[in-house]
């Protein structure tokens, strides 16, 4: 959706939303990095020294990523439903694996925890021991309690609430076997637009070869009253009428004649790479291109003889002609007789437009009405028994009343398995969808599960949580002890040995002070020397 909105507003073709996301999300990471690394400098004592760059980077991200989460909040409001209504769908699988996160998790913390603890214990005995002191250790056991309950509580906190919220939610994806409907039926939207050009007879050929349930499309009329398939107000997207009548490219094509319309290509813009409309789109064969590069736009008529042939159901969203057009107030009924000219069954036509739907009664009265996400009184009021919804709109206003009221739910669009899923698990009667291809090969909706396994597996996990982190809290707290008993015995070991030491150094000095003769004192009386020799003497 995105992307076409921006080649209205630019002609390119690109995914916007994925290189803005991935730019602001590595530039995200990084401030948040530096943030984090700034807090933790902080609590150590440490002052910052940021260079301007970075100063200038984080103020810069930090109103950027505001400003953008603004407009994502604002323009982005479906996508905000579609993530609730996943929720609803991962929501059991989403459990069990934050569950296990926490289990591996709690590793760090409880190591964390544990020396914190040893360390407020230390600080707790040098009270004593430092009264001088006893005001600065204060201050430090108050920062390592804090510490300590600002990472604890969270933990223990979150762990709780993943322990006890499967009592809180509930998952469509929850039921017994014999609860869950058949598969949802399945409408081509424009066709299959991810294997042919939508809105082209190649297109609807390729949702009749994939077993569509009916097809969808959308209608205009041309200036000279001929209904034909387009779903844009302009033809720049799906035609070449840039390379035709590039200055007649932003006229309305309900201005144009049908002779005109009839000699536009509606197949090249396909065949190119730098166009294609969906990212996951699978490779054409060459047959197939060649085939999208010769498709031209289709009347009202040309769809319903290929639905009249195969018994294909039809649903379309009339527009109604811009001012001063010909057909402008009788466009309706200009439709209805060209729809029963074709002589096709008119129990296939799913009639959607709410403009003079009295009239389409009393002319057609074989056509299904169909109407929109409106109360359910006033769709009895106008005896409606078939309502198409945007499903993201109907899941979030609830389905239990008009389940109540057995009518019947088409959804729109719905290209993704688990979304699929959710409709199938809800008993949702049909869909509409662009990847025809993929969901009618789903056989069974993805991410059921049986409400008592479920029960079984949410009771043993749990349990293992609570013995695995108490294991892991007993194995850190009795290996703190042990780094502490080690630790005590080396320092009483090295006590001991300096001791001896001293000993053996007092003893060394004892014994060398023995056997070195002291030197006379004064006052002291030398012993007699020996009388030398008269020679010596005389020498």
């Amino acid at each position: 959706m995105e992307k076409r909105v921006v080649y209205l507003v630019t002609g390119y073709w690109y995914f916007w939303s994925l290189l803005l996301l991935s730019l602001f999300g590595i530039l995200f990471a990084y401030t948040s990095l530096l943030v984090i690394l700034g807090f933790l400098l902080v609590w150590e004592g440490y002052e910052l020294y940021l260079h301007w760059n970075h100063k200038i980077l984080i103020v810069l991200v930090i109103l950027i990523c505001t400003f953008f989460m603004a407009v994502l909040c604002i323009y982005w409001n479906d996508r905000w439903l579609t993530f609730g209504l996943s929720l609803k769908v991962f929501a059991p699988y989403l459990h069990l694996s934050c569950i296990t996160m926490m289990v591996l998790l709690s590793y760090p913390v409880a190591f964390y925890l544990v020396t914190l603890e040893q360390e407020a214990i230390f600080r707790r005995d040098k009270i004593t021991h430092h009264k001088r002191k006893r005001s600065k250790i204060f201050s430090r056991l108050t920062k390592l309690r804090a510490a300590q309950v600002a990472i604890g509580l969270p933990f223990f906190f979150i762990l709780l609430c993943l322990c006890v919220v499967p009592w809180g939610y509930y998952s469509p994806c929850l039921v017994e076997k014999n609860k869950l409907g058949p598969k949802p039926d399945l409408f081509g939207h424009r066709g299959a637009p991810m294997l042919a050009p939508e809105n082209t007879i190649m297109s609807f050929e390729k949702a009749v070869e994939n077993r569509a349930f009916g097809l969808e499309t959308d209608i205009y009329i041309s200036i000279d009253g001929v209904p034909f398939l387009m779903h844009d107000h302009d033809l720049r997207r799906t035609t070449n009428i840039m390379e035709v009548m590039p200055n007649s490219s932003r006229i309305q094509s309900s201005f144009f004649y049908w002779s005109f319309l009839s000699t536009l290509n509606a197949g090249k813009w396909f065949v190119d790479s730098w166009r294609q409309p969906f990212h996951n789109m699978k490779p054409l064969s060459e047959a197939d291109k060649e085939k999208a590069r010769k498709q031209m736009i289709p009347k009202l008529s040309d769809l319903l003889k290929i639905a009249k042939q195969a018994k294909k159901y039809v649903i379309f969203d009339l527009n109604g002609p811009p001012p001063k057009h010909p057909f402008r107030n009788t466009y309706v009924r200009h439709v209805v007789k060209v729809i029963l000219d074709t002589k096709i069954e008119q129990h296939l036509i799913y009639w959607l437009p709410g403009f003079d739907r009295d009239y389409v009664k009393q002319k057609a009265p074989g056509f299904q009405q169909v109407g929109r996400l409106s109360p359910v009184e006033e769709l009895r009021r106008e005896n409606i028994s078939i309502i198409n919804v945007d499903y993201k709109r109907l899941f979030h206003n609830g389905l239990r009343d008009y389940k109540a009221a057995d009518i019947t739910i088409n959804l729109y669009i719905v290209n993704k398995p688990w979304v699929f899923s959710l409709a199938w698990c809800s008993r949702i009667h049909s869909v509409t969808t662009d990847n025809i291809e993929l969901l009618r090969q789903i056989d069974y909706p993805y991410y059921f599960m049986v409400p008592s396994y479920y029960r079984i597996m949410w009771l043993f996990l749990d349990i293992l949580t609570v013995v695995f982190i108490f294991a892991i809290f007993c194995f850190h707290w009795w290996r703190e002890n042990q780094i502490e008993k080690v630790f005590e015995s080396s320092s009483s070991y090295t006590d001991t040995e300096s001791i001896s030491l001293k000993r053996r150094k007092s003893e060394k000095a004892e014994t060398f002070s023995m056997t070195v003769e002291p030197l006379p004192q004064a006052g002291e009386s030398p012993q007699t020397p020996v009388a030398p020799a008269p020679d010596l003497t005389r020498a």
